[in-house]
């Protein structure tokens, strides 16, 4: 960035003024609130982001630095705003996995399914039936823990912990399961990913490099 590009230090004076007048008004909402789900505490909150990043672009764009905290914005996902003392909780996981070895998984089905009258290994016989069959005999966390022996490949995997008011009628939500957690109902979630591991892709413009390791972003 040249020099006449660059952010006044009235500008970047300005942008400061801005965080900490957004702290107060946040401050103010918390203290007043209504119940967890105050629309006054959202609004500061998403203000109080709004202002905090536009002071850290000022910033590292004027004087080459950044600020020591940064608030989580919708891009990083949703503000949790559940119950502080929830009465019950429900555990969503997603598990992805690549078939690799079809033979080996149809295999490790019909050793189950000789042993077990039970199992319902179709006429197909194929991976399909085969899923059917593993998955009725195994807990998915054994099979996650041996997928290789199950010919399959592991790929990425979230679990979210979601926040209720209170326990959900049997078979409530059963005809959907998936369809009923509100966003803002996520008190944990942890992700597994192997794009986590990935190592940045070399950087042709050393200033985009020296951005990137200081924010913290993976180019894309």
């Amino acid at each position: 960035m040249s020099d006449a590009a660059l952010p006044t230090v009235a500008e970047v004076r300005a942008a400061a003024e801005a965080v900490k007048a957004a702290l107060d008004r946040h401050l103010a909402a918390v203290e007043r609130r209504t119940g967890d789900e105050d629309p006054d505490v959202y609004a500061a909150f998403n203000e109080l982001a709004a202002a905090a990043e536009e002071y850290d672009e000022l910033l590292y764009d004027r004087y080459d630095e950044v600020t020591p905290f940064e608030i989580p914005t919708p891009e990083d996902g949703v503000p949790y705003t559940g119950p502080a003392e929830p009465a019950a909780f429900s555990v969503l996981i997603r598990r992805d996995y690549a078939v690799v070895e079809p033979a080996r998984l149809i295999a490790q089905a019909e050793r189950v399914a000789a042993h077990d009258r039970d199992a319902d290994f179709g006429h197909d016989g194929g991976t399909a039936d085969a899923l059917g069959v593993l998955y009725g005999e195994y807990e998915p966390d054994e099979i996650a823990s041996r997928s290789k022996d199950f010919g399959l490949e592991e790929g990425d995997s979230t679990l979210w912990i979601a926040t209720a008011e209170e326990m959900a009628e049997p078979g409530e939500w059963l005809g959907s399961p998936f369809g009923h957690i509100d966003p803002q109902d996520v008190l944990h979630r942890f992700d597994v990913s192997s794009v986590f591991d990935e190592e940045p892709d070399a950087f042709d413009d050393a200033d985009d490099e020296d951005e990137t390791a200081r924010r913290g972003l993976t180019p894309a």
